[in-house]
């Protein structure tokens, strides 16, 4: 058996290590104490950066994609010019307005040799602001008219809401 003095001094060393051991936590919950979290103003500081980097650098970004859409009208417009004059080889004449650009995906009654669908994907895509292209023939200054109402959907505008049409690159490349 142990006598109780060696079981004394064993609970007496027990006991100072516990005290040990919770003084060096309380330290260290001492010192992370002003660590564990951001203030207010830290908060603050770093919504402004990103609201002035936004506030700048987001208006770029959407005039990018404005004028992104108006170089992909300009190029489906160059796309259906290029099918027309393949409608034209095969039957003699452009699609009538009635007609339009459908023509060029559905055969139409009254044409012998009708070679299309002349674009792919077997459909007439819309403009890229999701609004029908405009279809006349004849035109006004040449065999057809091809034109897109721009960004706004109403004849007429200025700067992004402009009117894109063939006629429009042909005088804008001679200037």
């Amino acid at each position: 058996m142990r006598s109780v003095k060696s079981i004394g001094r064993f609970s007496a060393e027990r006991a100072k290590d516990k005290r040990v051991a919770h003084k060096r936590q309380r330290h260290i919950c001492q010192q992370n104490l002003g660590q564990q979290g951001f203030t207010l103003v830290e908060m603050l500081v770093v919504i402004t950066i990103i609201g002035l980097i936004m506030g700048l650098i987001g208006p770029r970004v959407l005039n990018y994609l404005s004028e992104s859409k108006i170089k992909a009208a300009k190029i489906q417009l160059q796309s259906f010019g290029s099918a027309l004059d393949l409608f034209y080889l095969d039957a003699g004449r452009f699609p009538s307005t009635a007609e339009g650009l459908a023509a060029l995906v559905r055969r139409t009654p009254g044409i012998a040799a009708w070679n299309g669908p002349y674009l792919k994907g077997g459909n007439v895509p819309n403009d890229p602001w999701s609004n029908p292209y405009i279809y006349r023939s004849p035109g006004e200054r040449g065999p057809y008219d091809i034109m897109s109402y721009g960004s706004d959907g109403q004849e007429g505008g200025t700067g992004l809401a402009a009117d894109i049409s063939i006629e429009n690159m042909a005088s804008a490349k001679n200037e």
